[in-house]
């Protein structure tokens, strides 16, 4: 399933190889006639750390029993003097054979940008290449097989209905190589994962001289792959738990996920941030399932396309000038991570705005304060307490802090997550408050000293805490932006 990651470590396990006994085989395989139709997110580790993630996504497309498969992944490998490092988004379309028609890839690895498209006339595979530099690249792949895409290999063994000891040679195309390889894929037979759950086997020799277990289920999803006895694994998990990876990198505009996060407006921002005072923007990739945080500073609606239409600033009408009703009491309230009822965040609260006039002046005073309290880092400092303890921390950290002491201060205040433009080239996903000051919502950043943030702040959820930010698993990689108006 993941031989562009596997391929990659190949020359640094090659003189270390281990083999691995093989278990005696149980019963028959089942066999498997379509593709199974859904989302799955992996975790990549080395040696336990884990250093990156992978999902797939398997969709219907056509009255013709064609499908879609599209990949995505981070990941930064640094094994044994090796070290690369990419990103990917990819998709591939696919017959009910397995059989590949078309390709779109967009890579970046080790700096290199590639954005290739392709498909298939009879068996060979005609690949048009564009580079970041402008310059362009045809070339036609020749093959005597049917090629089958990467990911789908271990769905290979499920359609055929293996028995144990069965083997099967195919051919697929390495899309960081751009090269067509021929693989062997072994049938084991009925196991368990090393964590204990019920399982089909498969070995494959993607990477010559060194080990390369797989583990499905019956329905052809693949739970995990092992490399080496382990130190390369590649492990299903659940949407909630990459979450957290996941977003921890987007927020911390880390380097593994930074160009993959990154969104770039079309047309760019004519402004810088700080010039603007209103904008309004569209964006489309936004899943439908994915609630919207309609009632903030901004406002945004969805038409009936999907695409969300926000505005902010100056730029925006009606009751998101005027709002009615007040905000939940429970915004003055401690919560998760948010510790406002402590007797530290408290008294720092009433000793930075004591004497200041009403609620807008406090704000300004906390904000300022908790931009120059907090020393920048890509990891989260942690909870409010320990972050104004350690006097460190992310985006996360600063809206965190300033949460906290705004609500001891009487000032109904929320985390809310986004995108936000830094530099006018491009959006990065972001962390700030809104607090509730003369009447409506207000956003204003505390990492970036902002009070209002400035309109680029666009805000996705409200909440700091892991289902809070799951979503973004979601989003990070799938949506685009188109600058309509900037003011």
């Amino acid at each position: 399933m993941l031989s562009a990651f596997l391929r990659c470590v190949a020359a640094a396990l090659a003189a270390v190889f281990i083999s691995l006994p093989l278990p005696t085989a149980a019963a028959d395989i089942v066999k498997i006639s379509s593709p199974p139709l859904e989302e799955r997110w992996f975790s990549i580790l080395i040696d336990g750390e884990q250093v990156g993630y992978y999902s797939t996504k398997i969709r219907a497309v056509g009255s013709n029993d064609w499908y879609e498969i599209e990949e995505s992944g981070s990941d930064t490998i640094k094994i044994m003097g090796y070290h690369q490092k990419k990103t990917y988004r990819r998709s591939y379309i696919f017959d009910n054979n397995l059989h590949l028609k078309s390709l779109e890839i967009q890579q970046i690895i080790n700096g290199k940008t590639i954005k290739m498209s392709g498909f298939v006339i009879g068996t060979n595979l005609k690949l048009q290449q564009k580079f970041a530099d402008g310059k362009q690249q045809v070339k036609t792949l020749k093959t005597k097989k049917k090629l089958i895409p990467g990911p789908l290999l271990n769905l290979v063994p499920l359609y055929k209905g293996s028995t144990a000891g069965t083997h099967h040679r195919v051919t697929t195309f390495d899309a960081e190589d751009q090269t067509i390889k021929d693989v062997n894929i072994s049938v084991i037979g009925n196991d368990v994962t090393p964590d204990g759950a019920f399982a089909i086997r498969l070995t494959n020799d993607l990477l010559p001289f060194v080990s390369n277990d797989i583990w499905v289920d019956r329905q052809g999803n693949t739970l995990l792959e092992s490399v080496r006895d382990g130190l390369v694994i590649t492990r299903a998990e659940p949407p909630e738990k990459m979450a957290a990876f996941i977003s921890g990198m987007a927020l911390a505009k880390k380097d593994l996920i930074y160009d993959f996060s990154l969104v770039r407006p079309s047309p760019p921002l004519q402004k810088r941030p700080s010039e603007l005072t209103g904008l309004w923007a569209a964006i489309d990739g936004y899943a439908e399932q994915i609630p919207l945080l309609s009632d903030g500073w901004h406002q945004v609606e969805r038409e009936a396309t999907g695409r969300l239409l926000f505005r902010t600033g100056t730029l925006r009408t009606g009751a998101a000038v005027a709002p009615a009703g007040q905000p939940d009491g429970a915004l003055l309230q401690p919560s998760e991570g948010i510790e406002s009822d402590a007797a530290e965040i408290i008294a720092r609260a009433a000793e930075l705005t004591a004497g200041l006039p009403d609620e807008q002046a406090k704000a300004k005073a906390l904000i300022a304060w908790t931009a120059a309290w907090l020393e920048d880092s890509i990891e989260d400092g942690g909870s409010a307490l320990k972050s104004l303890m350690s006097r460190k921390g992310n985006c996360q950290t600063h809206a965190k802090l300033y949460t906290a002491l705004a609500r001891a201060a009487g000032i109904p205040t929320r985390f809310v997550s986004g995108l936000v433009s830094q530099d006018g080239k491009g959006f990065l996903y972001h962390s700030w408050a809104e607090s509730w000051l003369q009447g409506r919502w207000l956003a204003v950043d505390p990492t970036f000293n902002q009070v209002p943030a400035d309109p680029t702040h666009l805000a996705f959820f409200e909440g700091n805490r892991l289902q809070d930010l799951t979503p973004l698993v979601g989003i990070i990689g799938k949506i685009s932006l188109t600058i309509l108006e900037e003011r």
